[in-house]
């Protein structure tokens, strides 16, 4: 069962991804700022994050740029949720390795879509 780690700071949005994700069949682990994000990347490792921008503390730009600075994390595919689209925040996604990039509200089909790709790629052949 692939392992997603969330990390959003609304309660309301982290749950209802959490659960949605859940009855699809993953393993579900959340954070609700960049540092319990960070955190819990280098201890529970996932087979995949989904990164709000806009966080308390230490941003999702912040985050992003420390796991794909180190080996242990710098593969995990990282898709960006965010409610404050930019058009530089796309491009900046692209230049950091992220896999995607989602504004909100996230159609969650197209996001599900995305996740299973995602996923196959990385299995080993």
């Amino acid at each position: 069962m692939p392992k997603i780690l969330v990390v959003e700071d609304n309660e309301t949005s982290r749950e209802m991804l959490a659960r949605r994700l859940d009855r699809k069949g993953f393993a579900v682990v959340t954070a609700a700022d960049g540092e319990q994000g960070y955190a819990l990347a280098q201890s529970e490792p996932p087979d995949l994050i989904l990164m709000d921008i806009s966080l308390p503390g230490m941003d999702g730009w912040q985050v992003i740029e420390l796991l794909k600075a180190e080996a242990a994390t710098r593969e995990v595919p990282l898709i960006i949720l965010t409610a404050h689209a930019l058009v530089n925040d796309r491009a900046r996604a692209d230049e950091i390795g992220c896999k995607d990039y989602f504004s909100k509200p996230v159609d969650f089909k197209q996001l599900l879509g995305t996740i299973d790709r995602l996923l196959m790629e990385k299995k080993p052949a």
